[in-house]
């Protein structure tokens, strides 16, 4: 069960970095035979994006590390580390340096393009290829989108951030191979290299938006995240007792995507203080059992409440 845990959303990972080394190589051929400022900007993409999903999965395995005296609560929150890097790799690396190349050739007459059908041929593959990827990355998110919400919020709302990475990649992989076919195609059908640049500035502009969205969610979850409110509202389901007089407070804070504290302070009634430490494990035990997902670390403790409390 823990092993599937952690697997949760590696799979769209595996199949991403797949899909983006056959691109990759495919890109590059065309642009040594193009000039292509549009293959050129996509080939960056394609191997910054190899790169992200090797950090990614070095960060899923150092998830897993066993709890220490140094991390008495394991290390799952690495997972929002590296996805942080890639996101910048992602800014830095794909999206400026491809606009930084693209605009030199927006502005350099000289630039030529050749070879224009084979440059279509493999854009055309590489669409094919990161599609399919699209595909296992919308599959996971079904599995993952449990209590079935918008994908706008499910991915704000998601503690995966790899699921967050590799779907922005594949959705802009999708996105910029058809900017990349559209200048191709004018500047095929015109004789002017300028679209061809202006879609490697546009794929760069595109790629940038792309890791500053990333950047800010990661920035969240690395910060501390707490659960859901529908998480929330079922661990507030578990003090719902008799023996209990008041849920004084309840915090919670994702430490990992199925990780979470769960700390609280309740005042229980007079009359069952005896039996309060049989209560808190019931408690517990409850709790747990209502989220067979994750792994829940929970700290509960017992006072009186007041007024200015």
């Amino acid at each position: 069960m823990e092993k599937e845990k952690k697997s949760e959303g590696m799979m769209s990972v595996i199949a991403a970095l797949g899909a983006n080394i056959l691109v990759a190589v495919s890109k590059f051929i065309g642009f040594a035979v193009s000039g292509s400022a549009a293959m050129l900007n996509e080939s960056i993409h394609s191997i910054v994006d190899c790169g992200n999903e090797i950090l990614l999965l070095v960060g899923n395995r150092q998830s897993t590390a066993k709890i220490s005296d140094k991390h008495p609560f394991g290390q799952a929150r690495a997972k929002y580390f590296y996805s942080l890097v890639v996101a910048m790799m992602l800014f830095f690396a794909g999206g400026a340096l491809g606009i930084m190349e693209a605009t030199e050739k927006l502005f350099h007459p000289e630039h030529s393009m050749e070879n224009t059908w084979l440059v279509i041929g493999i854009l055309a593959f590489g669409l094919l290829v990161e599609t399919v990827s699209l595909r296992v990355a919308f599959k996971e998110i079904k599995e993952l989108n449990k209590d079935n919400l918008s994908l706008y919020r499910f991915l704000r709302e998601s503690r995966h951030s790899e699921i967050l990475i590799i779907f922005a990649e594949d959705s802009c992989a999708v996105v910029g191979l058809l900017i990349a076919l559209g200048g191709t195609l004018l500047t095929h059908l015109t004789g002017n290299p300028f679209y061809d640049a202006l879609s490697g500035v546009l794929i760069g502009v595109l790629l940038c938006a792309a890791a500053l969205f990333l950047a800010r969610e990661f920035y969240s979850l690395l910060i501390g995240e707490s659960v859901t409110e529908k998480d929330l509202t079922r661990i507030k389901e578990a003090f719902n007792r008799n023996e209990i007089d008041r849920l004084i407070n309840v915090k919670t804070i994702h430490l990992g995507p199925t990780d979470i504290l769960v700390t609280a302070k309740i005042d229980v009634k007079t009359e069952y203080d005896a039996q309060s430490s049989e209560l808190i494990n019931d408690i517990e035990k409850n709790m747990r059992a209502a989220f067979p997902e994750y792994k829940i670390y929970i700290y509960i403790e017992t006072d009186k409440y007041k007024e200015d409390y």
